[in-house]
């Protein structure tokens, strides 16, 4: 599997990845995102220390299913070791296409363990982290970086450089630092230059929000793939959307409401079907209604009533009276 995952980002076809994002790219959503067109996905971020001392919640967090594929377990972590132990167990224990390493997550409570973007703070640890995974595992290895810690420390192409000379296969580059959180503009120009400076494949990551933007962001950065983040929150479309205008097809429509209710619900009936507490996983789907309902008429109210809910019955109860109020109101 990970000799095709390579060749695809090597193909020309700017593969479609779906971000590695905590709480959301679980995998009912992932399965959900391959139908649509995603051409690679990777896991939740998940603890090399929680793997390695065995927590129910870290093991949770492995699982995918074979219609998956490809994807990538990315695990973050300081410790060399403990990391190196962790890439091997998920490699020989779960059999991804790869293993990414978190150097991206801004996260307050990850960075202050040195995790996540914390690691840009010292890029002889990157390095020694990279080899470590690397050497633990006959799997492809890549990496999620950001442009640095802070706008003092920025240096994208360096920074790149050091993974790729430490053994990363592919690099993700989200073009903002860890001092700009999610805010500002992500600089695609920086995407650019490591492509430029880089002999491995660069996935560019940040600010993909349309079909539109995909385009744009290979002709302006010449990256091999892009990554879709936050524009897939409740848009699992917009990967056979980006898919079709990389491609110079006629970018499909939006669904309409009762479509998108569709695709809702099945993202829906997924992640309880996966989620042991019903209950637990319905409270943490709100999330997702609020995105799948965003901009529509009286949504604020719908969303209301949905992040109420306690039961699958409650959310098709609660769509299907929207529809009923709304029909001739909004496009179905």
């Amino acid at each position: 599997m990970s000799t095709d995952f390579l060749s695809l980002l090597e193909g020309g076809t700017t593969p479609l990845y779906l971000a590695p994002q905590a709480g959301v790219s679980e995998s009912p959503f992932r399965r959900l995102c391959r139908r649509f067109g995603a051409d690679v996905v990777v896991s939740e971020f998940v603890s090399a220390a929680g793997i390695v001392m065995n927590t129910q919640r870290s093991r949770a967090y492995l699982r995918f299913s074979e219609e998956e594929r490809p994807i990538g377990i990315q695990i973050f972590g300081a410790d060399a070791g403990m990391m190196s132990e962790a890439a091997a167990f998920v490699a020989e224990a779960y059999g991804p296409d790869f293993i990414d390493i978190n150097f991206g997550c801004p996260v307050k409570k990850v960075v202050k363990r040195n995790g996540g973007s914390g690691c840009l703070r010292d890029l002889d640890l990157v390095e020694k982290l990279i080899r470590a995974v690397d050497d633990a595992t006959p799997l492809p290895t890549t990496v999620k970086i950001r442009s640095g810690f802070d706008e003092q420390s920025r240096d994208p192409v360096g920074i790149a450089l050091r993974c790729q000379d430490a053994g990363a296969k592919a690099l993700c580059l989200h073009a903002r630092t860890r001092a700009d959180m999610y805010t500002g503009h992500a600089r695609w120009s920086e995407i650019r230059d490591v492509v430029e400076s880089l002999d491995i494949p660069v996935i560019g990551n940040g600010d993909i929000s349309s079909a539109e933007d995909a385009v744009r962001m290979r002709d302006e950065t010449g990256c091999q793939a892009i990554m879709i983040a936050r524009g897939s929150h409740g848009d699992p479309w917009i990967f056979a959307q980006a898919r079709a205008a990389l491609n110079g097809e006629p970018i499909p429509e939006d669904p309409g409401v009762e479509e998108r209710f569709e695709i809702c619900l099945e993202h829906a009936r997924n992640a309880i079907a996966f989620e042991s507490n019903q209950e637990r996983a319905v409270t943490d789907f709100r999330k997702h209604l609020g995105w799948y309902t965003k901009g529509l008429p009286d949504g604020r109210l719908l969303r209301i009533e949905l992040f109420q809910a306690k039961a699958l019955e409650d959310v098709e109860r609660l769509l299907e009276g929207y529809l009923a109020e709304h029909r001739g109101a909004v496009p179905v």
